[in-house]
């Protein structure tokens, strides 16, 4: 195992910075959002029933989520093109970055090892981050269930 996969970043930590496309091809920049707070997920694939699950049920709070000021992203290795179908298809309301090599991912330690249903693999680890506004992590979550974690996230920020 290597050292990145070893990698867990918790709460106070500073949230490393990161730079990718959005379904639209723009640039998204951790650093051009400071002066806000954000929620910001790993996820492994679109148009899969977990992450379509977990993608709605964040966009069901996202009201909530705005009145208490965060910005929502979503990152993935899928393409811009496949993030845009996504968003599309079950009526996202918020951005997805497209992380292809991996390599913010592996940065975040969202990449690596796991478990699931008893078989270790490599890919990536669903998790989110919640980030003040300074850009510090306030709540770190690795190997999150894609059902009922936008509840989870709504009760852990207090949003009612």
């Amino acid at each position: 195992m290597t050292d990145t996969e070893n990698l867990r970043l918790s709460p106070g930590d500073k949230a490393p910075e990161l730079c990718l496309e959005n379904q639209d091809h723009k640039t998204i920049c951790l650093s051009d959002y400071l002066g806000q707070k954000i929620v910001l997920y790993f996820y492994p694939k679109d148009l899969t029933p977990g992450c379509t699950t977990q993608a709605s049920e964040l966009t069901a709070i996202l009201p909530k989520l705005r009145k208490a000021g965060y910005t929502v992203f979503g990152v993935s290795p899928d393409t811009p093109e496949k993030h845009r179908d996504f968003i599309k298809k079950i009526n996202i309301g918020f951005e997805l970055l497209s992380d292809p090599d991996k390599s913010v991912m592996t940065r975040w330690g969202t990449y690596g090892r796991k478990v699931m249903y008893g078989r270790e693999s490599i890919g990536v680890i669903r998790s989110t981050f919640v980030i003040d506004q300074q850009g510090v992590i306030t709540k770190a979550a690795y190997a999150t269930k894609a059902t009922g974690h936008a509840a989870r996230l709504a009760k852990e920020l207090e949003l009612g």
